[in-house]
């Protein structure tokens, strides 16, 4: 009896010993390619701005990726149409997660109803093209091949048939995250966004079905640079959103095939940056480089709601050729990091004295009156190029899910009255103006009754709009009514 402490010390050491060996196990893998896998499981692909689930501390798997390609038509902007091709329906691909050690097992599926072959070149492969040498697929036949996921990082992949340049450019495009082991660290929300630059026969804005223009690609004269395959992706229905407190983690790509990517978020700070999607982290960075075929992940907390732009810096790209997302933030208020607007005041240089803006009230009416329609015409074009034509300009076609358009707008045609009073006091507010949804701010013009009269006589005798002549009684009878 007396022996039994004895022999449950003996026991309890062996216990010891033995988990102490286990665990020296566990680690004892010197690199990544010896790590063992640990069954079999389906990979969760997903289309943008979503992303599968993380990988948390699975063990490595065998990671079975199915992937299809589709050739398929859609609308790259608002009544343009061309041919994208895909990995996966979507521009860009699908997600793919993965973790350290894991042994991909890729499927690369080419639709029969397609017209070309394909393949894949994915940037977290170590070998042969990346895997293109072993994917070169044909309509209605399948690849498989399969490959050891060896170091983290956040990687592109494309397709790699000839003319490269132009597979990359009609889509085909997307990344694959590669967690370390144990995982990334949780954040509130994550998303999947990748810029590419299009190339079409037609200039911007031009209607129907477009076809890929090599020269201009070869040129890097890109009509169209995008978030998300087509312009307004993450606008409206597809943006972003968040809450206030919450730290967002974006998985941020560049397909290309020719464009460097400025990506930036307006009134928001960089916390972390995973500098070309590896290992090198940047802190407090306003924006960050992602060469053509590279990505980078970057995380902030949003401490104030509100619209956050998503641009390329490269800023006419995203007002004028579409690189523009919107990350919505709702919560509370916190006027201690941002108060908003507390006064409007003009600053005169002549002296120390504050002045209040002047109404419409106020401001001098022209000492020239337009004497005829030719006039008008002439005097509302000069008022345009002064006052209008940075938000809505040239040809009135306005600035896709900026500005609304001018040009043949259903909304300025149904109630010039309105149109007036937009002039005299500002707009604000959700609008819809030729089937799109607009919610920016127009400000007050200050400019005089007859000027009012001028440029929408301009801008109703313009662009398609139908041909109301709009004179300085209807400006007075519309503002008798404030």
């Amino acid at each position: 009896m007396k022996s039994l402490p004895f022999l449950k010390t003996i026991s309890l050491l062996s216990l010891l010993l033995m988990f102490s060996c286990f665990k020296e196990k566990k680690t004892e893998y010197a690199s990544t390619e010896e790590i063992p896998v640990n069954r079999e499981m389906i990979a969760e692909l997903t289309a943008p701005p979503h992303v599968p689930a993380p990988v948390g501390k699975r063990k490595a798997k065998k990671l079975i990726v199915k992937m299809e390609i589709l050739e398929a038509e859609g609308e790259i902007s608002n009544g343009v149409r061309y041919v994208y091709w895909t990995f996966g329906g979507s521009v860009p691909g699908s997600f793919i997660r993965a973790r350290v050690g894991d042994e991909i097992e890729f499927h690369l599926q080419n639709h029969p109803d397609n017209k070309l072959p394909h393949n894949i070149d994915l940037h977290a492969v170590n070998g042969p093209g990346g895997g293109a040498e072993s994917s070169f697929v044909a309509p209605g036949h399948e690849k498989v091949f399969s490959f050891k996921v060896l170091a983290p990082g956040l990687f592109v992949y494309h397709c790699a048939t000839a003319p490269v340049g132009m597979h990359i450019a009609n889509g085909m495009y997307g990344l694959i995250l590669i967690e370390p082991e144990g995982g990334l660290p949780p954040v509130d929300k994550e998303y999947y966004v990748m810029q590419g630059d299009f190339y079409t026969a037609g200039p911007n804005g031009e209607r129907g079905l477009q076809a890929f223009d090599m020269q201009k690609a070869v040129d890097e004269k890109a009509d169209y640079v995008v978030f998300n395959g087509s312009v307004g992706a993450l606008t409206g229905d597809g943006a972003l959103t968040a809450k206030v407190g919450e730290t967002v983690r974006l998985f941020v790509g560049n397909g290309g095939p020719g464009l460097v990517s400025s990506f930036h978020v307006i009134g928001e700070i960089f916390d972390k940056v995973h500098v070309e999607g590896g290992e090198l982290v940047n802190s407090n960075v306003q924006t960050t480089l992602i060469p053509a075929g590279g990505a980078a992940m970057v995380e902030f907390k949003v401490d104030v709601p509100g619209s956050y732009v998503l641009v390329d810096h490269s800023i006419f790209r995203a007002f004028n050729k579409g690189a523009l997302g919107l990350l919505n933030v709702t919560g509370e208020e916190n006027e201690k990091i941002y108060s908003g607007e507390q006064m409007d005041n003009i600053y005169l240089p002549e002296g120390p004295g504050i002045q209040k803006m002047p109404t419409t009230d106020e401001i001098k009416e022209s000492d020239v009156p337009a004497k005829s329609f030719d006039e008008q015409m002439k005097f509302g074009k000069q008022i345009y190029g002064q006052t209008c034509i940075a938000c809505h300009q040239a040809e009135g076609q306005g600035i896709a899910n900026a500005f609304p358009p001018l040009a043949n707008s259903d909304y300025l045609n149904a109630d010039v009255d309105r149109a007036i009073e937009a002039v005299l006091y500002g707009l604000s507010g959700e609008i819809t103006v030729n089937g799109n949804k607009y919610n920016s701010i127009m400000t007050a013009q200050m400019i005089s009754q007859e000027e009012v009269a001028n440029v929408l006589t301009y801008v109703y005798n313009s662009w398609g709009n139908n041909k109301t002549v709009v004179t300085t009684e209807m400006v007075k009878k519309v503002k008798s009514k404030k």
